[in-house]
């Protein structure tokens, strides 16, 4: 049960800080495309819904928000 080790048990991989860098930038970006789409789903569906909006006023209205999204986060 008892495991005795008479030296270090993982001395570590060299890491790859690159890939590190690359993986957080895509995390960060998708988080931050991914809310901006969630959010203006929500402004789009909440004019459609309860602003008398209807189905193609909501759809303008998400397609402008999306754009306007787009040139905000570049």
């Amino acid at each position: 049960m008892d495991n005795h080790h008479s030296g270090p048990v993982e001395t570590g991989a060299s890491m790859d800080y690159a890939e590190h860098e690359k993986t957080y930038d895509m995390f960060i970006a998708g988080a931050k495309w991914g809310t901006m789409i969630i959010v203006v789903l929500m402004i789009a569906m909440a004019a459609g819904f309860f602003g008398g909006a209807g189905f193609i006023g909501s759809l303008i209205l998400f397609i402008v928000l999306t754009v306007a999204g787009a040139f905000l986060l570049r």
